[in-house]
């Protein structure tokens, strides 16, 4: 296997790949892969490093006044190198064939937990630092940028779970369950029955805290999972007509777009430019007005093509 044959294998699908992670993050995520992989590093390991590096950079954006504002520059940096980890240990695991629940759930987790920094670090810069447009706004009304910052987390949690959850569910069609990630929590809740509590405290947590997140994801996607249902009775275990697969392609492709920017970079760029102009809190209102209506559009076309699809199939079109 060629150097670029031995890339393009490390990545997902260019279904699902974004410009700036084919441009910038993905060939730093590699170079990284190859290394780790020489060194015998496993990508949890790289996923641990990814959260260390990336709450530290959070946790630099708090500083904003002179003298200290350069260490803003130091915590960008650091976050975007945390985003090269992130990058490379799900190309790691690709390249090294080292997958595992643990693995899926730290690399869900790492992000959460930038983010935690980072939001922390915002609201605290506003109270102690002001900004360019209302210097002591929220030191005299704090009430105000936790609410703000604590409804943009949760909204965050959603964008993101959601964004996941439909990329999954289009690698599922276009390369199958070995190139995909998608659960439910049917299958989920038979795993967890049959581990015992004693002995596997840790597993038996994680496969819960997991199960959960997919059940969140399902709560909010009804028409994807009867079509899943329905997918099932028809089908079974054996995979979907190539004909379908083909049809739902096509259809979930144009979501691609919404699924990478509710991910990472959209937001993380749209921050980095908050924190620049010293306007922090501008990150917060794009976060609840510009991406949360990016995921309602998202969820509002997906369930109804998924709606359509379903019929098809019991119309017997497939």
């Amino acid at each position: 296997m060629t150097l670029r044959e031995e890339y393009r294998a490390s990545l997902k699908s260019m279904d699902t790949e974004e410009h700036i992670d084919l441009w910038f993050y993905r060939p730093l995520g590699f170079a990284w892969a190859k290394l780790f992989a020489r060194l015998g590093v496993t990508p949890n390991w790289v996923t641990i490093a990814s959260i260390v590096l990336g709450v530290a950079g959070g946790v630099l954006l708090y500083w904003g006044a002179p003298p200290l504002l350069w260490l803003n520059y130091v915590g960008i940096f650091l976050i975007i190198w945390a985003n090269t980890y992130d990058s490379a240990d799900g190309q790691l695991a690709r390249l090294t064939k080292q997958y595992s629940r643990l693995g899926r759930i730290l690399d869900g987790v790492s992000g959460d937990l930038w983010f935690f920094a980072i939001y922390f670090a915002l609201v605290f810069r506003e109270l102690h630092f002001g900004d360019a447009l209302s210097p002591d706004f929220f030191a005299r009304h704090p009430w105000v940028i936790w609410t703000m910052a604590i409804a943009a987390g949760l909204c965050h949690a959603k964008q993101a779970a959601s964004a996941d959850y439909y990329r999954q569910f289009h690698l599922f069609f276009l390369k199958g369950e070995e190139g995909s990630e998608l659960d439910s929590t049917v299958q989920l809740d038979e795993n967890y029955r049959q581990v015992a509590w004693k002995g596997n405290f840790f597993k038996k947590l994680t496969m819960l805290v997991y199960r959960n997140y997919t059940a969140q994801q399902e709560a909010v996607t009804p028409a994807m999972q009867a079509l899943r249902r329905q997918l099932h009775e028809r089908y079974g275990e054996q995979t979907a007509p190539q004909a379908f697969r083909d049809a739902f392609r096509q259809a979930s492709l144009p979501m691609m777009k919404y699924t990478n920017m509710l991910s990472f970079n959209t937001r993380i760029i749209a921050m980095f430019i908050s924190v620049i102009i010293q306007v922090p809190w501008l990150y917060f209102a794009f976060e609840l007005v510009v991406l949360n209506a990016m995921m309602v559009y998202m969820i509002v076309c997906h369930e109804r093509f998924c709606r359509r699809f379903t019929q098809e199939l019991k119309d017997g079109k497939y």
